[in-house]
Parts: structure tokens; C-alpha cells; sequence
């Protein structure tokens, strides 16, 4: 017997610039469409993109396999066509064994059903008999914390509550096949916690999981090899450690800036959307070589198309390797989050300054995020740009070892005694 989870041959998707996405619609909706049709002529569309092809590889039963890449180079696309959510233009997937999904918001779930009818459902989906969902429905609702709202249609939750028990319905539901996508990129710091613990019960279990995501402290913790997307085709297949160091040493900015193509720019971002972010240097030069005895500036420009209330814009700084150095927003400050309630509609520039004597050497990366806490995530890059710290200078420097850790601090030592 085979112990192929997934085998993929040469396989592509291509779209047709310009066409309507097919999305969940009412009886009246459907027949309001069909007489606007009526008499008017369709006009094809010969602009087209690929946005998978030739992509070839197989996943054994039990593996953890992680998926990396930019926004845009086709991630999210292989794992929909995985899932069987699309069809594929070219080649061809196979998989052995029933397969459960955590893909973007709202896909999986009938919108005017109720949780608990959508947790039965996804189970017969997947195959399982009611009394085998009964047995896992407390479990299910515990960890999703929708208890209150387990009998109110979905379309009501927030995206929050959305995301909680699609994860929840995904990871209990035992698939033998879990494809899980950006499932860090929505909800607060706890949940997050409790989806990448779960996430390792599930390895533990061996299940085989095809996992996406732009955390990379995430990717190293659950997978021992990882794919990576570029532009749509298969670049590199390789221990996770290598591939997030292949990853995160390619497509950042040489010169200290990053900027944001409208493709690159999901639609759901709006009325947000990033221009540019760029680290500057103590003489304000945009630079991705910095001095650690230096401070060193950090700004964001974006557009808002509309007003947006309870609005931060924010950046996390990471070592290449996806650990977490800090977090920091622009409405940190209890005065600056009253003053800002509200941005109307224009174009800003959020900047923070990194103190002197702060970084260690190395590379970093920074990241950057743009949400209404608690209520929606405009847009985040975790990877947006990276930046080299040299420590010439730097105190303790005279000595020929490196410091370890990702702070040097200049702290202030006092030294008492007495001569004998």
C-alpha cells in the first residue's frame, strides 16, 4: 500500500482577468442575474493569468509539510485547488484520504445556516456519521468559545468568531488530510497561541498537514520541510531551516524600502491600502545598513480611500530566523488612540524611531499591520522589508566574542568595593 498522502503532476490554474468570482448568492439573486443577461451580449476576455503552473510534488502519509511565499505567488491558489474548492487548468492532484480545510474566511460554511448546522454539515462532508460528530461537538464549541452563538446563523459572527470555529470544526473533525491557510492571519494573540498548540497535537497524531503561513517562528515549530511558492511555481523544496533562510533572503529591499504593487494589495484591504515602508538611518538616508549605536526610523505610508475608525498601524521586528523581537503601533499611546478615534479619508505617513544602543548585529526583518483591534485586519506583510545592524562602537565591542541575543543594550553598571 502506498504511502502517498498527495502526489501533484505539473499542476496549474489559470484565470481570466476581469471575470466575476463565483460567490455564495440567494434564489433572488440568481434569477436578477439571469434577466439582466437577457438580450445582452457577453464579451469574452482574452487577458489571462497564471497563477499556479507546473507544480509537481508528493506529501507522505504523517508528513507536516509547510507552504511559504510572497502574496500573490500562489499559495492560497494550490491549496483551493488541494482542497478542491477550483478546478485546475493543467495536470493534476491526487489524494488519499479525506481531506479538511481551513482556507480564507467564510469558505466551508453556508452563511444562513447556524453554527451548530455547519459543524454537522462539514462533518457529513467529510464523511462521518452523526453519532461521530456528537462525540466531538462539546469539544468543538469549547475551543471555537462561540457557546452563545453556536445557534445564530454565521453570516451574524464577526470574522473573528468566523475564523474561531472553522479552526475549531477543521482540527476536531479528524480529516486524515488537514490544509490549513494563514490561520494565524485572523484573531487575537491567545487565539493564535491555542491554533498553533492544537496545530501540534494534530503533527503529533500523524495526520498529514499542508500548512501556509508568513509567520516563520510558526513554520520552523511544526514542519521539518517546507515548499516554497515564487511567482507561481515550485522554487524550492527543503528542510524548513533552509527554506525559510532561502525564503527570507530573497525579494526584500537592497536599498531599505519596500513598496506595494496594487497586486500584491488583497481586495479585502480596503479602504486600506500600503504605499511604501522604508527604514532611514541617523542622517535620514533610506539605508538596510544601520549602526547600533544609531537610532533608527521606521516609516509607513498608505492611503485610506475612506474613514476607518479605531485604526492602528503598526510594526513587528523579527530575526531572520521568525523570532519575535517587539511589537509596536502608533496608537500605543492613550493620547494618540483618543486623538485618532477616526482618520478620515486622505493619505499619512505612521513613523516610530528604534532607540540607539538597542539592536544587536544581524539581519532583521520588519513586518508591518494595519487593523481596528478586535474588529478587522486591514492588510499585514510579515515580511515587508530587512535591514543589516552593525555594532561597530557598540559597547562591550573591545571584546573579540560575539553577544548573544537579538538586544545590545548600552545599560548603566556601577561597580563598589573596597581595597583592602
Amino acid at each position: 500500500m502506498s504511502d502517498i498522502a498527495i502526489r501533484v503532476e505539473n499542476l496549474g490554474k489559470q484565470y481570466r482577468i476581469g471575470a466575476a468570482q463565483l460567490q455564495y448568492r440567494t434564489l433572488r439573486d440568481n434569477i436578477m442575474e439571469g434577466l439582466r443577461r437577457i438580450g445582452r451580449s457577453r464579451r469574452a476576455s482574452t487577458s489571462t493569468i497564471w497563477a499556479l503552473r507546473n507544480v509537481s510534488f508528493e506529501v507522505r502519509k504523517g508528513q507536516v509539510l509547510g507552504v511559504i511565499g510572497r502574496n500573490g505567488a500562489g499559495k492560497s491558489t494550490l491549496l483551493k485547488l488541494l482542497a478542491r474548492v477550483t478546478d485546475p487548468t493543467e495536470g493534476r492532484g491526487e489524494i488519499h484520504g479525506r481531506v479538511g480545510s481551513l482556507l480564507e474566511v467564510g469558505t466551508g460554511f453556508h452563511p444562513e445556516l447556524t453554527g451548530r448546522e455547519n459543524i454537522y454539515l462539514n462533518g457529513a462532508i467529510l464523511g462521518m456519521h452523526r453519532s461521530e460528530i456528537e462525540r466531538k461537538f462539546d469539544e468543538i464549541v469549547a475551543f471555537s468559545e462561540v457557546e452563545q452563538f453556536i445557534d445564530t446563523p454565521v453570516k451574524r459572527y464577526s470574522s473573528g468568531m468566523y475564523l474561531r470555529l472553522a479552526f475549531a470544526v477543521a482540527a476536531h473533525l479528524e480529516p486524515e488530510i488537514l490544509v490549513v491557510d494563514e490561520v494565524l492571519a485572523v484573531g487575537d494573540a491567545e487565539f493564535q497561541r491555542k491554533c498553533l498548540g492544537k496545530m501540534s497535537d494534530v503533527a503529533q497524531q500523524g495526520r498529514t498537514v499542508l500548512f501556509v503561513s508568513h509567520n516563520m517562528s510558526a513554520v520552523l515549530r511544526l514542519t521539518e520541510e517546507t515548499l516554497v511558492i515564487e511567482k507561481g511555481s515550485l522554487a524550492l523544496r527543503a528542510p524548513t531551516g533552509e527554506a525559510v533562510d532561502y525564503y527570507l533572503s530573497r525579494g526584500f529591499s537592497q536599498q531599505g524600502e519596500r513598496t506595494w504593487d496594487v497586486d500584491e494589495i488583497p481586495p479585502d484591504a480596503a479602504p486600506f491600502r500600503p504605499l511604501a515602508m522604508r527604514v532611514r538611518d541617523a542622517g535620514g538616508r533610506v539605508s538596510d545598513s544601520m549602526r547600533s549605536v544609531e537610532p533608527i526610523s521606521v516609516e509607513i505610508e498608505y492611503q485610506l480611500t475612506a474613514p476607518i475608525t479605531g485604526l492602528r498601524v503598526g510594526i513587528y521586528l523579527m530575526s531572520t530566523r521568525g523570532e519575535y523581537v517587539f511589537t509596536s503601533f502608533d496608537t500605543d499611546e492613550p493620547e494618540k488612540f483618543t486623538s485618532l478615534s477616526s482618520r478620515p479619508a486622505g493619505r499619512f505617513i505612521s513613523r516610530c524611531v528604534i532607540p540607539a544602543d538597542t539592536l544587536n548585529e544581524g539581519r532583521y526583518t520588519l513586518g508591518m499591520n494595519a487593523g481596528s483591534y478586535k474588529i478587522r485586519r486591514y492588510f499585514q506583510d510579515e515580511q515587508a522589508l530587512a535591514f543589516n545592524v552593525d555594532v561597530a562602537g557598540a559597547p562591550g565591542t573591545h571584546w573579540p566574542e560575539s553577544r548573544l541575543g537579538l538586544v545590545r543594550p548600552r545599560l548603566e553598571w556601577t561597580i563598589e568595593g573596597k581595597a583592602p
